[in-house]
Formats: structure tokens, C-alpha cells, sequence
């Protein structure tokens, strides 16, 4: 499905200064080529500036009319297919802007020409022609983006043309190509090929075809030419045998007509398509020669359009093209260094029939990304990464696209998580904006340029030229019309200009809110829409030197901001992505608060996006504590919408401010409905907070000791909170401390037990609470590590459990130092609790029963030490 926004993604336009009608134009780096419809043939180059000025560079004549032109970024040469006497010429013109900016020298050469001993510093300042020879006409051309390789589309076969760089001096350097591969495909005539990073997309009228060139040992290389001409032949033979045994129909079937099943093919499957590719290699035998074995990466076929009065024979596929997205880094977190590199991160392919378009994703995985639905016939259409550009006959549609949500999760593929977010590559496109033309017939784009060639029919000049006044007689009104149409050319090329990706993105969060009250599913889909916006424009090479990098972070964090009210304010299924979003906005729970919470007293209700937001950040160690107001709200809040959560949001560390009178309040209302063991620890630790003594023995009492030592385990921000990774005792800890040590312990061997809290996190846990150096191990962290010898089940932990202990009393027996606690328990307590420990010997006893100064000082330790 396609929606329909009335938005304004084109911006100004201007008519290109073309001196004669274009037949055939494509964009450069920062030019437009322009190749004339005249009998004088011939290329206008126009320097692109801000703002889509265009100013004349010059001009250079070509062999004959121009059929096909494309310009290559890598190497800056412009690759033409031209026709005279009848026979086609394939061209390449190198270093153009000499010849553009006025200079008459011109270098004519044959590809694979030795130029070391004809070309001199001289003639370095000129434009060179590379022709290049084919045994057959070149039908189709493209260049790849990545590493300017050229790739021409043949009768039954594709060639192509390694880009390499002549050293012709130490300051010299020649560009030149060397035929390096063909392709053979029999009975294949492509109409449009795409050529990037050896990925080749091959269209016919009605076939699509996308392979990938896999570059193999030296040792396979002729294996597998061999290997994929001969495992085709069954297959030849098989379609033989079907043409004979429908031969026999033949007369039968003289008066209708054929039309091949429709299929879609992908990855593995596509090689069942029964399309033989043959490689033939002709680059000269070197140590760096590569060998190519060919992969098949999908595989369309589609039947003519069917109606009533018979078949369409102008469905044709059109407008066949790669779109390649390279890595950057983190999309938001990025750093400049890596701005220069052009790896590959993803790689997408689009073709279009008359009425519906289609987005493949043919890198890591080959999968159907979006279908277009045209609402009339389309001419030519241009994929960009965050706009899909389609002419039809009266109008210039533009489209969204899902590249950047498909890239973001190359690049991430954890994207989808608590912690980030991006909006689903399922996500419905929309139409943007339908911007009436009289009739477009070519189009093309540069950055945020459009260049489109509109040429009205005579018609059509007519029809803009009558008269209103109906006075005229027929007489002179044929003869102006007539005199106008043959006067006005009819047919200009504009530069139109897109609009900023921050004043579309405003504009978006404009018409959002339109929806916020009316459709909640147009109001997220609108925003996700402005989402990627700018996450394409992020993910794009140029950001990091674009003037709006700044604005396009900041419009980032607030896309998120915005999404995270949504997901957190309508009831959808989706309402988990509220905490994602709010996370990748910057705002802190406060913020977030401020933003949803009414400052009034009225009781509102609070959608499951929301709450799961607040449950999740509450509960998660962060160093933000909130206002005594804000905390006292989120009481009220949990109370009405989650009860159950309330003990836990009460223990959070950004709640410290929170009334304790009101805390129990509503501890009180949900202990009548739901009582538990951790509700009465939390009212107990809120008597504390008061110091209301009475009440927090009341509480303390009402459940046994054991029963309080699993509350803990459900709740353990009870007993201690965690700053920048150091654990910190609560109030209630301390209290435990002086007052029920023996449940202190018992509590934090259960939670060790329950993997609330890790070994050496106890160790800091008792050291803190006792005020102890790091290195001085208190009286109360030994009386947990024998109780944790007692009930410890983890086998690996015992042998680390008892070298402690065993260094502890050793060090105390030699150091003569008593404890400094009464501990908890003594020598036959661990007898009789314990395997670990064993029966006193009788030389220990007899130690102890002559009064020495080691038995007297430490006599617990010494038993210990020898059980």
C-alpha cells in the first residue's frame, strides 16, 4: 500500500541553457552533459552550482548522434554509445574538461594501444577519445560507481572493461581500460544493464537477471568457465526437447498468443532460471590476473499487462539500476576518519515496469524491500538513497524509500533492542508529492538536483496557445496555433532543486500533528517517514563535511523524542519501542516526565508504552535521582496503571527523593490487594527513611528471617545500589548491620545464590559497609564467606571460598589480631553445619588447654584454621 501526503520535497527550478534540443543528458561529479538532437552532434557540459545554477563549460563534438551516454565519478571520464552510416561506436572520453574549457587539442586512441612511447608531457593538457572495439554493437551501458570499471551490454553476451591508471613518467599518469572479462548469454538481448561492484543487474523487455562476479584461486579459474558451460547443457538440451514437442502444436496455436509463466527467483533458486552465463577472460596473463566464477543472486520474470481489449505490448521494464550504501561507522556516532572510506556496506537494485516498481536488497541478503504502485503509466524512474524520483506522463512523482532502515541493520544487526530502534524495512512507502509537468520524457539526479527533460507534444502547445476569446474566427485561430507550434520549440530541461533534508524533515513533524489526535497509525508512520530522512542523510559520506551535520543530529535525537511520545501515548502493539526511541534521544526520565506528565492533579491514564518505558529505565542503574514532585507522581502513576511494580519503582536509585509518608500511602492500598514479602521490606525501609523505629520493628517482624532473606533476592536495591560500577550500601543495609547482622548475611548469601550479586561485588559490598580499607577484610565479610561455605551450591566457587578464609585466619593468628565483631558463628556451629569442616585434633586442644599466648589471643581462629 501506498500513502498519499501533499508535501513539498522540490524546491526551485531553472531551465538549463541548452543551445539545441537534448537528446540524451546524464550527470557528472558536479556537471551536466548534455548531448544534442541536431544534425550538428555534439556534448554541452554545464558546471552545477548551489542552488541548481547552471553555467556553460564548453562543448565538445562527438563521432554522430548520441543513443547512450553515462559519466564515471572514478576516473572522470564521460562513455557514450554513437551511431553513424548506420554502425554504433563505443567511446570514452578522458580528461573532457581540457576540451570544455577551451582547449582544441583532441587525442584519438584505440583501447589497449601502447602509450608509453607516444605519449609525452605535451599532450597530458588535452582531451583523449578511447574507442573501443566490439565484434558486436554495443546495446547498453554502465559504469560502476565504486571502482569506475565499464560494463557493455552486447547481442547474447556482456563485456567488460577493467579502468586501470598508464605510469607514463614520474609525473605522468594516463588513464586507460583493458578488456578483461565477457560474459555469454545465449539468446539474452539486454535492453539496460547495471554495473556495481561486481554485481550486474540485466534487464529485456520482461526478464530481470542479477548476478555477482566471485572472484576465486588462480588454480580454479578455468575450472569454473568449464564448470558453468557444462553443467547448462542438460538444460539446453531440455528446452530443445520442449520446442520440438511444442513445435507439433503449432498449427493449433497459430492464433494465440504465448505468454511465459511468471517467476521470481532468489538467491540459491535463481539458478534454476535456466540462463547459461559463460565467462570467457581476456585480460593478458599476469601474476594479479583474477578469476571470476558467476553467483546467481535473483531472477524475475514478468507477463505483459492484461485487459479486456487484449495485451499491452508497451509493458516493458525500464529504469534498471544499483544503489550501493557504504559504511561509515555507527550511523549517529561516526567519526570523520572514516568519511574517506568507501567499503560496502549495502547494496540495492531497482527496475520498474509501467505501473509498478520494485526495491531489492541484493547484498548480504536478497529480498523484495518495497513495491511501488504507480497511479499512471511511468516513463523512467531514479533511485536515490532517501528518495525514489519516477516521471510519468503530466507529472514527477517522488516516492520514499528504505535503503537507510535496511542499511542500519547491516551495519547493526542488534539494532532492534531495548537499547536502539530503527522503523521497519516493511514499513509502507508513501507518495510525497505528485508535482504536475507537461510532458516529461528523461530524468536524472545529482545530488539534491533533478535534471528533467520535458518535451510537449504539438498538441499540447496548442492547446496552451487558443484563445479564450471565442470572438476569433476559426480561420485565425488554426493559423495562431499553427504559427506558436511552429515557432516554440516545446521542450525544455530543468534543474530542479530538492529541498533541504531539515526543512522536509519540519515539514513532516508539521503534518504529523494533524494526526496526533485522529490516526494514530498515520501520526507514526509520518514520523518514522522524517526518521529516516535523516537517517539516510547521516548515513551519507558527505555528512561529515555537511554544513547541517550538527542540525541533522540534532533533528535525529528529536525524531526519536517525537517517536518515543508516540510509541508511549497510543496504544499500539508496537508500544515496546517507546524505551528504544527515548534511549536514542538523549532525554533523561525527567525530561521524559516533563514531556507526558500533565502538571495538573487530574487522574490520567497512561498507555502500556509508557509504563513499560518508566519500568525498565527505574530499574536500571542510573546516576539521575528525580524531583520530590516528579517521584511522587510516578507513585501515583504505577499505583493506578502497574500496583505490582510499585515496591521495586519505590527501591530505584532515582526515587531517593521520593516522600517516604506518601510511599507508604500507597504501600498500604496495594498490601490490602497484594500482599508480599518484598512490599513489607520496602515499607520497612521507608519507616527507616522516616525514623519511625516502632513501625520498621512492626514490619520486620511480621515475616521470619528466612522469609526476609528471599525478599531480598526479589528486590536487592533493598540492600545495595550500584554507581559507575562501585556497589553501594543502602540505609536499610546499614541498619542491618548494627542491628540483625545474622540476616545481613543470610540475605546476601541468598542473593550470591540467585546471581543477584558476584563474589567480588560482596567483597566490596562488606568492605564499604564496614569502612574498611580495601585491603583490610572486616570481621563480617568472613562470617559471610562461612556462610557461604555452609550453603553454597556453585562447586567452582568453594576452593576460591576457602583459600579466603584459610588466609584469613592465618593472617590473624600471625599478626595476633582479634576480630573486631563477635562472629557469627563459632568452630562447632561449622562442624555441625558443614562437610568442609572436620574434628579438632587432639594437639590443638592441647594448645588451647596450656594457656600459650598464640591459643589465648585467637582460639576461634585456630580451630577454624585446623578444621
Amino acid at each position: 500500500m501506498v500513502q498519499l501526503y501533499n508535501l513539498h520535497p522540490f524546491g526551485s527550478q531553472r531551465v538549463v541553457p541548452c543551445k539545441q534540443e537534448p537528446a540524451q543528458f546524464c550527470c557528472g561529479h558536479d556537471v551536466l552533459f548534455v548531448a544534442s538532437a541536431a544534425a550538428s552532434c555534439g556534448v554541452e557540459v554545464f558546471a552545477v552550482r548551489r542552488e541548481g545554477r547552471c553555467e556553460p563549460l564548453g562543448s565538445f563534438a562527438t563521432l554522430g548522434p548520441v543513443l547512450r551516454m553515462a559519466h564515471s565519478r572514478a576516473g572522470d571520464y564521460l562513455v557514450t554509445i554513437e551511431e553513424k552510416s548506420k554502425a554504433t561506436f563505443l567511446r570514452a572520453y578522458v580528461n573532457w574538461r581540457f576540451m570544455s574549457a577551451g582547449s582544441s587539442r583532441v587525442c584519438v586512441r584505440m583501447v589497449g594501444h601502447k602509450m608509453e612511447e607516444s605519449y609525452t608531457e605535451t599532450l597530458k593538457e588535452q582531451m583523449s577519445i578511447v574507442e573501443m572495439a566490439l565484434s558486436d554493437p554495443p546495446l547498453c551501458i554502465s559504469c560502476c560507481p565504486v571502482n569506475g570499471d565499464l560494463l557493455v551490454g552486447c547481442k547474447n553476451k556482456l563485456v567488460m572493461f577493467r579502468l586501470k591508471y598508464l605510469v607514463i613518467s614520474q609525473n605522468l599518469r594516463v588513464l586507460d581500460f583493458e578488456r578483461s572479462l565477457i560474459l555469454h548469454i545465449d539468446n539474452f538481448i539486454p535492453a539496460e544493464v547495471a554495473f556495481c561492484a561486481r554485481h550486474i543487474a540485466i534487464t529485456t523487455e520482461l526478464d530481470v537477471l542479477i548476478l555477482k562476479l566471485v572472484q576465486q584461486n588462480a588454480d580454479r579459474g578455468e575450472q569454473c568457465t568449464y564448470q558453468v558451460s557444462t553443467i547448462e547443457k542438460p538444460v539446453d538440451g531440455g528446452i530443445k526437447d520442449e520446442d520440438l514437442a511444442a513445435h507439433s502444436l503449432q498449427i493449433e496455436l497459430d492464433e494465440f498468443v504465448i505468454c511465459q509463466k511468471p517467476v521470481e527467483l532468489l538467491g540459491e533458486e535463481s539458478k534454476l532460471c535456466k540462463i547459461p552465463v559463460t565467462l570467457e577472460s581476456t585480460e593478458l596473463s599476469t601474476e594479479d590476473k583474477k578469476h571470476f566464477e558467476v553467483q546467481y543472486l535473483l531472477f524475475r520474470r514478468f507477463t505483459p499487462d492484461q485487459s479486456p481489449f487484449g495485451f499491452c505490448e508497451e509493458t516493458k521494464l525500464h529504469s534498471v539500476q544499483f544503489l550501493p550504501v557504504y559504511q561509515t561507522g555507527s550511523s549517529v556516532t561516526a567519526n570523520e576518519e572514516t568519511e574517506n572510506k568507501r567499503e560496502l556496506l549495502s547494496l540495492f537494485c531497482f527496475f520498474s515496469l509501467p505501473h509498478v516498481g520494485y526495491l531489492y536488497s541484493v547484498g548480504k541478503l536478497v529480498e523484495l524491500i518495497s513495491t511501488y504502485q504507480y497511479s499512471e503509466k511511468s516513463e523512467q524512474a531514479v533511485l536515490t538513497p532517501q528518495f525514489l524520483h519516477v516521471i510519468t506522463s503530466e507529472s514527477l512523482q517522488c516516492f520514499t524509500v528504505r535503503c537507510s532502515a535496511a542499511a542500519a541493520r547491516d551495519e547493526d544487526p542488534y539494532i532492534d533492542t531495548t537499547v536502539k530502534a530503527c522503523p521497519p524495512v516493511t514499513l509502507d512507502v508513501c507518495t510525497l508529492r505528485m508535482q504536475l509537468f507537461i510532458g516529461p520524457r528523461a530524468i536524472c539526479h545529482y545530488k539534491n538536483h533533478i535534471i528533467l527533460l520535458t518535451k510537449a507534444d504539438t498538441e499540447d502547445i496548442t492547446e496552451r496557445r487558443k484563445p479564450s476569446r471565442r470572438m476569433l474566427s476559426r480561420k485565425a485561430d488554426s493559423n495562431k496555433s499553427r504559427t506558436n507550434s511552429e515557432s516554440e520549440p516545446g521542450w525544455n530541461l530543468y534543474i530542479i532543486n530538492t529541498v533541504s533534508t531539515i526543512q522536509l524533515y519540519r515539514e513532516m513533524v508539521d503534518y504529523s500533528r494533524t494526526y496526533e489526535n485522529v490516526r494514530t497509525e498515520s501520526c507514526i508512520h509520518l514520523l518514522s517517514e522524517a526518521h529516516l530522512l535523516v537517517r539516510a542523510a547521516i548515513m551519507d559520506r558527505s555528512f561529515f563535511k555537511s554544513d547541517e551535520k550538527e542540525e541533522l543530529l540534532r533533528a535525529f535525537r528529536e525524531s526519536c523524542a517525537l517517536l518515543g511520545d508516540c510509541y508511549s501515548r497510543f496504544d499500539t502493539k508496537d508500544y515496546h519501542l517507546a524505551l528504544p526511541y527515548y534511549r536514542m534521544s538523549g532525554l533523561s526520565v525527567t525530561e521524559v516526565l516533563e514531556r507526558r506528565v500533565s502538571e495538573s492533579d487530574e487522574i490520567q491514564a497512561y498507555e502500556r508504552g509508557f509504563i513499560f518505558y518508566l519500568t525498565h529505565s527505574l530499574n536500571e542503574e542510573l546516576n539521575e535521582e528525580l524531583s520530590k514532585e516528579l517521584a511522587d507522581k510516578v507513585l501515583q502513576i504505577f499505583y493506578l496503571a502497574d500496583p505490582v511494580q510499585l515496591p521495586h519503582i519505590i527501591c530505584s536509585p532515582c526515587m531517593k527523593n521520593v516522600c517516604p509518608l506518601t510511599a507508604v500511602k500507597y504501600l498500604r492500598k496495594v498490601e490490602d490487594i497484594m500482599p508480599s514479602v518484598v512490599l513489607t521490606l520496602t515499607k520497612a525501609f521507608m519507616a527507616l527513611k522516616m525514623g519511625d523505629l516502632m513501625m520498621y520493628e512492626c514490619e520486620m517482624n511480621s515475616h521470619k528471617e528466612t522469609m526476609l532473606a528471599c525478599g531480598f533476592v526479589g528486590q536487592p536495591k533493598l540492600l545495595r545500589e550500584c554507581k559507575e560500577g562501585i556497589v553501594i550500601p543502602t540505609e536499610f543495609a546499614v541498619h542491618l548491620k548494627a542491628m540483625q547482622p545474622g540476616l545481613l548475611v543470610a540475605a546476601t548469601v541468598a542473593l550470591h545464590e540467585n546471581s543477584k550479586i558476584e563474589l567480588e561485588e560482596a567483597d566490596m559490598f562488606f568492605k564499604m559497609l564496614c569502612n574498611n580499607g580495601e585491603d583490610t577484610v572486616p570481621q563480617l565479610l568472613v562470617d559471610f564467606w562461612e556462610a557461604l561455605l555452609v550453603a553454597c551450591s556453585q562447586e567452582e566457587v568453594l576452593p576460591e571460598l576457602l583459600l579466603r578464609v584459610t588466609h584469613q585466619y592465618v593472617w590473624r593468628i600471625s599478626k595476633k589480631q582479634l576480630p573486631e565483631t563477635k562472629p557469627l558463628k563459632t568452630t562447632e556451629d561449622l562442624i555441625n553445619s558443614c562437610d568442609h569442616f572436620g574434628f579438632i585434633f587432639p594437639w590443638v586442644t592441647f594448645i588451647m588447654s596450656m594457656e600459650s599466648p598464640l591459643g589465648k589471643d585467637c582460639p576461634e581462629d585456630i580451630s577454624k584454621l585446623q578444621i
